[in-house]
């Protein structure tokens, strides 16, 4: 994976002058990072770092394609409703650093780029970039400077430098000019560019959440076909949970394809059949939900009397369709075993609690519910996949929060936690995301399989096997796909 001629514990050293120093932790060593009155980590020895850093990884929960010149879709994310999306225009570094997730966190801390671009006599930050690069870098850059030690800013830098060898870290202009020329090249052609770099990244497998329609259209064009020769796909259910309006575009569209128009609990419940039929004939891999962003994961039952299926609903209504089309999809799930991979915390924090998920994992013993990020809810979710045999753990996304939250959270998991349980993703928008997200990762895991393991005196073909689980065997048993090792 090091493209560039550095050992791998350089290539986790980006200081804010791009210097070599702790990855994370802002020029300090780990001793002087730990929290006080917590056991100072043990630097797992180079050859165990080398072996974990050449399993294999199943990455089950991805974004890839979550960008700009991919474009939105009919409620989406073009990647997550066409089969076969590519770039409708080149892609370059802009676009990878101003995704939904670096963007946004600028925009919560009051940057504006296009409007940064506007007042300075451009169409947009693009043209601004295209027309006047250095001018456009050098309105950035105190910006970008002030998020370069978050993990989001880490992960994109670390994946950029590993992909496409360039040291963005520096925010130097050639450095950046370097960076656009190699991934525009890259993407110019992105489904052989994702497998070549899954290859150097020893990802094994790929699944994307993706909207009900990706099922319905396209599924037989070159790119399609090209997209689906390396990618599972798993199926959103969220969607459902807003059909109750009036005008609902996606819904009907959804009805006139399958056959079913659902206007009350005969005809949701014929729908919803239908949905899960096509999914299933498309090979995915189970349900996703993010309702945790908007509301709490309290799904109650409720009964077909309790329910108003369309029309123009009050929150309390809202809110019992939203769970009896939960506990819906959910029979399905179980029926069938899918894994259900559901959102926690992160947003929200009020109401995004996993514990209220116990009701459902008990009501569906043959659903697999999986917890998708868990920070800051470390030790709720920790006690679910504890005492319940269907509740498993996915920490994707907390290296692109911060690093220090997947250190923490795997030393509190492996030392209470049943192994088979854990899995680890990315939730990454880009490819390069998840490469960098990836070297945090397994170094993370590296250190603390060791530590944890000096008082039972394991070696490192022990704590190999064991790292092979959580990077892929468990992610393949689960989803059921692809071989162990």
């Amino acid at each position: 994976m090091d493209g560039t001629g550095s050992s791998r514990r350089g290539f986790l050293g980006m200081a804010a002058t791009g210097a070599a120093s702790g990855w994370a932790l802002g020029g300090m060593d780990a001793a002087q990072a730990e929290e006080p009155g917590s056991p100072p980590l043990v630097s797992a020895p180079d050859t165990f770092l080398d072996t974990v850093n050449g399993l294999p990884n199943f990455c089950t929960h991805e974004h890839w394609g979550s960008i700009t010149p991919i474009g939105m879709g009919d409620g989406g994310f073009r990647a997550d409703t066409e089969p076969g999306a590519v770039p409708v225009g080149p892609v370059g570094v802009w676009d990878l650093f101003l995704d939904p997730y670096g963007g946004g966190w600028l925009g919560a801390n009051g940057v504006d780029p296009h409007g940064l671009a506007v007042k300075a006599g451009h169409k947009d930050f693009a043209a601004w970039w295209a027309e006047a690069p250095e001018a456009a870098l050098d309105a950035m850059r105190p910006h970008l400077a002030r998020h370069r030690l978050t993990g989001v800013f880490q992960c994109t830098a670390l994946g950029v430098r590993s992909l496409h060898g360039a040291e963005v870290a520096s925010l130097a202009l050639s450095d950046w000019q370097e960076a656009d020329t190699q991934i525009r090249q890259a993407y110019a052609d992105m489904f052989a560019w994702y497998r070549e770099a899954m290859g150097r990244m020893h990802v094994s497998g790929l699944i994307r959440p993706v909207h009900p329609g990706f099922y319905l259209h396209g599924q037989d064009t070159p790119a399609a076909k090209a997209e689906l020769a390396f990618t599972r796909t798993i199926l959103r259910v969220d969607p459902l949970l807003n059909m109750w309006q009036d005008k609902s575009p996606q819904r009907d569209a959804l009805a006139k394809d399958v056959g079913v128009d659902p206007v009350d609990a005969a005809s949701w419940r014929d729908f919803i059949v239908k949905i899960m039929a096509l999914a299933a004939d498309n090979g995915t891999t189970g349900i996703k939900q993010l309702q945790a962003y908007g509301r709490s994961l309290d799904f109650a039952p409720r009964s077909d009397s309790e329910v108003r299926f369309r029309g123009d609903l009050d929150d309390g209504e809202r809110r019992a369709f939203e769970d009896w089309v939960m506990h819906e999809c959910c029979k399905h799930a179980h029926v069938r075993r899918w894994p259900f991979q559901c959102h926690v915390g992160t947003n929200n924090l009020s109401q995004s609690s996993p514990l209220p998920l116990e009701a459902l994992a008990r009501q569906y013993p043959g659903m697999s519910l999986v917890l998708l990020h868990c920070w800051p809810f470390v030790s709720e979710s920790a006690h679910l996949a504890k005492q319940l045999p269907n509740v498993h753990l996915d920490p994707c996304w907390q290296p692109i929060l911060n690093p220090e939250f997947l250190r923490r959270s795997l030393r509190e998991w492996l030392g209470y936690v049943p192994s088979n349980k854990i899995m680890l993703s990315h939730d990454a928008t880009s490819i390069e995301m998840a490469a960098g997200s990836s070297v945090i990762m397994r170094s993370l895991l590296a250190e603390t399989l060791w530590e944890q393991s000096r008082s039972l005196g394991l070696g490192e073909d022990d704590l190999a096997v064991l790292a092979a689980e959580l990077l892929h065997n468990n992610a393949v048993r689960l989803y059921g796909t692809g071989g162990t090792v």
